[in-house]
């Protein structure tokens, strides 16, 4: 049956953060807050391992791809949440709600592969030490980090195609505050049931079959892990483990629950909840995570401030 009324060439309207909540001007000053810890987290991270020769190792090139990442998902929805809350205009225009759909897509894709070959990694480094500086050579971190954004860039653009061409009867606005595949489907006049299952299909293949692997990688670990004789290396191994752990639980839990689950069974309130705390905590939470857990990150960050307090006793 031909759809009628459809607006396929207008600009959406994006109806912000909990538009029914009472003092939402809280949670926004919150979320900015948020954000610049995100942004400066992330950049200091990425200072240290650029600057300190201590880690320029495949764990910390990996690491400092998935800063990258973080810092582009969280500026990819928060600023322009920011401007819209501030300047009181809603609307965006359908080529920024495809560019923005673009990048989040990238970046989450991005993210997925990047914690599975960063498990992969620790899982050579404690499984197999002696050859890791010949498995993980320079040459293979560089081929996995043009996997990972060449992974989230092709399906990301299947996905930015199908829901920018959705034709739109009626209403345009997003319950949202950033333009959300999901969330595009719902306002849509046409039966997006089929595509759901090819979300479902795809949601295997980002986070299903990555949670398994990573999953296996660290089984093998911790059977390495418990027959180790040190003290020591056990405790450094866990540790780092450890934290990769959190990160993975904290980005792909939320995912499961958006792209694994159907879309009728969630309000927007519980998307919207879902989706700032995977692209608005989970960036603040994983440089937190890796530095505060990590000796040698704390390391890095005393000796540069170190050497600043000792240039400023100089002059």
């Amino acid at each position: 049956m031909k759809e009628a009324n459809e607006t396929l060439a207008t600009d959406f309207i994006l109806l912000g953060l909990f538009p029914n909540m009472r003092f939402v001007s809280i949670l926004i000053y919150a979320i900015i807050l948020i954000y610049l810890t995100a942004v400066t987290g992330n950049f200091t991270l990425l200072l240290l391992i650029a600057m300190d020769l201590r880690l320029h190792t495949p764990m910390y090139f990996l690491l400092s791809q998935l800063s990258l990442v973080d810092l582009a998902l969280i500026s990819s929805t928060v600023p322009k949440m920011m401007i819209n809350f501030f300047s009181g205009r809603k609307a965006i225009t359908r080529l920024a709600c495809g560019t923005q759909i673009f990048f989040f897509f990238t970046l989450g894709g991005a993210e997925c592969i990047l914690l599975t070959l960063m498990a992969y990694d620790r899982y050579v480094a404690v499984c197999n030490p002696l050859s890791y500086v010949v498995i993980m050579n320079h040459k293979v971190c560089l081929q996995m980090a043009v996997v990972s954004w060449i992974g989230g860039i092709l399906a990301s653009t299947a996905h930015t195609i199908y829901t920018m061409n959705l034709p739109i009867c009626g209403s345009r606005e997003i319950h949202h505050f950033f333009c959300e595949m999901p969330a595009i489907m719902k306002i849509s006049c046409k039966d997006t049931s089929t595509y759901e299952l090819v979300v479902f299909v795809m949601g295997i293949s980002f986070i299903i079959i990555p949670f398994g692997l990573i999953t296996a990688s660290y089984i093998f670990i911790f059977l390495t892990v418990l027959r180790m004789k040190s003290p020591q290396g056990r405790k450094k191994a866990l540790a780092t483990c450890s934290s990769h752990l959190m990160v993975v639980s904290f980005y792909l839990g939320p995912c499961v629950y958006l792209y694994m689950t159907p879309g009728s069974s969630h309000s927007p309130e519980q998307e919207q909840a879902v989706s700032v705390f995977c692209t608005v905590l989970t960036p603040m939470l994983n440089p937190l995570i890796y530095s505060l857990r990590n000796k040698d990150v704390v390391g890095a960050l005393q000796k540069v401030l170190g050497k600043h307090s000792v240039s400023k006793q100089n002059t």
